[in-house]
Order: structure tokens, then sequence, then C-alpha cells
């Protein structure tokens, strides 16, 4: 992978140390559901340079057909609270620009900006009022449990961010 490729997913990694992300390029005239192969993919796959104890329900996977211009996000099970289609839709879009114009690294660099600041929002949510944040989402009520639990021991989202660097991902 390119360097500067890497610099901005172990940025990301830097700031929300326990989720990883990867990124799945390739060229396919066969591939009808992006999404959908993203999602298997995050479920089935050993990814190489992510720890064994990290699991991909932690994982963020984005998908880009450099073919057909098209690009996906698929998310672990663990970032329900915070991703749904709507915000990695957003998080797409910032990137759907340069990724037209061919300039894939650009579009990655935006993307994981814009994940950044929807995972630092939705976290906010998510402290304040937890049981809301996390049935308005459709999480299942075994995970919920869980989830919950994992809040309320103190297993928070951490960014990484300074106070200041949140409230202006916030504002924005």
């Amino acid at each position: 992978m390119n360097t500067a490729a890497k610099k901005i997913l172990e940025r990301f990694e830097k700031r929300f140390p326990q989720f990883f992300t990867a990124v799945y390029i390739g060229a396919s005239d066969e591939l009808q559901n992006l999404r959908q192969f993203g999602f298997w993919l995050l479920n089935r796959a050993a990814f190489q340079d992510v720890e064994l104890d990290r699991p991909n329900e932690n994982g963020i996977l984005i998908v880009l057909d450099v073919k057909a211009k098209n690009v996906a996000i698929s998310y672990g099970y663990s970032l329900a609270p915070y991703l749904n289609e709507e915000k990695t839709f957003d998080a797409l879009s910032a990137g759907h620009p340069s990724l037209l114009q061919g300039d894939y690294l650009e579009a990655l660099g935006l993307i994981m900006k814009r994940l950044e600041r929807l995972l630092i929002k939705a976290w906010r949510r998510v402290q304040r009022d937890p049981e809301a944040a996390l049935a308005l989402e459709g999480v299942a009520p075994k995970f919920r449990t869980r989830s919950l639990r994992r809040i309320r021991e103190g297993n928070r989202l951490t960014t990484g961010f300074s106070r200041a660097e949140q409230r202006k991902g916030a504002s924005q």
C-alpha cells in the first residue's frame, strides 16, 4: 500500500485505537454490490496488518472499484451505535469529487476525515443517552446490553483528539 495511504489509515487508528481500517482496491465487472461484498469480506477476512486480538467487528472497510469508480463502506458490529447508512454515505460523499477525478488517495483522505468527525459526534450522542442512542440505531437487544455495559464500565470511544479538536470537529 502507498505510504501516504498508510499514513491516512494510521492517523485514524491513532485517534481511534480500538478500531482498525482497511481498504480493498479492485477493478471488477463482477461486483454487483460493493457494500455486500465489503460486509462479506469484513466478516470473513483475516487482515494481514491487524493484530489477532483486534476483532473484525471493530473494523471499517472501504471497498473501492477503480474501474466503475464506485466506493462503499462496511463496518463491524461494534460500530453500529456510531455509524449507519446515512453517515457512511455522508463520509463517502466527501470524497466523491476526488474519486470521479481518479484521485483515490485524496478521496480516501477526505472520507477518513469525515468519518472521524462523524464518529466523534456519534460518540457524544451515545455518551449523553446510551439507551436511546443504541435503541435508535436498531441495535439488537443482546448486543445493546453488552454495549451499554461497556459504556457504563468506562470502555469509551477514545478519539485521540484534544477537547478543542473535538469541539471543532463537532461544529463542522
